[in-house]
């Protein structure tokens, strides 16, 4: 299985630590980051896709964080 996950946060560092966080973990970029403008909280968001292979059996169930 090939898990997917699409992380976003405000553009602050700690988006960065998440990003880190799970490529320490195992999981790979999956394409390029994404940012926009969030007029309602006046301040730039990110966004980055990972992918992670697996052995697992994939269910909705499944908790991607023990990927």
């Amino acid at each position: 299985m090939k898990a997917y996950k699409f992380i976003t946060d405000d553009d602050t560092l700690n988006f960065c630590h998440r990003v880190t966080e799970n490529l320490s973990h195992g999981w790979k970029l999956y394409g390029e980051p994404q940012y926009l403008y969030d007029s309602k909280k006046i301040k730039m968001r990110a966004a980055q896709s990972v992918i992670k292979n697996s052995s697992k059996i994939y269910s909705k169930k499944l908790n991607l964080s023990v990927i």
